[in-house]
């Protein structure tokens, strides 16, 4: 049966087995593989070369040759992912950062990458994500609307001041009365 799925027969003709791959060329083309899909993390592909059973000296030497060649950059791939992400997903810096540790991004890669985020473009996204959602909580009470608008905003990473003042900005906007609107759980 394994000569049948291998091209050796079952209308596969043509096709010939390849020879078995070194553990270094195993490596290169899984992480050649994985980098064709979309950029990664070095731990991210180190990760996939240990599930694979790829000896760690050999993960480390191809690994390190790829950083070389730029093929692996994750200062790159911080500064992209939270470009991509606050303006696709609307994340805060809290968010993004978390994001980005999970992927094994260090810590001081992480907070170059968030300096990129202007505070008052962060601002901005939240007004904007505010403003979208704003129309389906009319008719609710001005206490659920805020806590469903800021709960939204705080799942998105955004601090609880930030999220509280664009809310009741935006809500003011609208014509609610600023000084009924009180705190979540009030």
């Amino acid at each position: 049966m394994r000569e049948q799925e291998r091209g050796g027969g079952g209308g596969r003709e043509g096709r010939r087995e390849l020879p078995p791959q070194s553990p270094e060329e195993q490596a290169r083309a899984i992480c050649l593989r994985l980098l064709t899909g979309m950029p990664r993390t070095r731990r991210q592909l180190a990760d996939a070369l240990d599930r694979r059973g790829i000896p760690e000296e050999v993960s480390e030497q191809v690994l390190s040759r790829y950083e070389e060649v730029g093929l692996i950059d994750d200062a790159a791939f911080a500064g992209a992912w939270v470009e991509s992400r606050h303006r696709g997903r609307g994340l805060a810096r809290r968010a993004l950062a978390q994001e980005l540790r999970t992927k094994g991004v260090h810590g001081s890669l992480v907070e170059e990458a968030l300096e990129l985020l202007d505070p008052e473009q962060e601002e901005r996204t939240a007004h904007e994500l505010v403003e979208r959602r704003l129309r389906a909580t009319r008719g609710l009470e001005r206490d659920k609307r805020t806590r469903r608008l800021a709960g939204m905003l705080a799942r998105k990473g955004y601090p609880e001041g930030m999220a509280l003042r664009v809310v009741r900005r935006a809500l003011e906007a609208e014509g609610e009365d600023a000084e009924e609107l009180g705190h979540p759980g009030e």
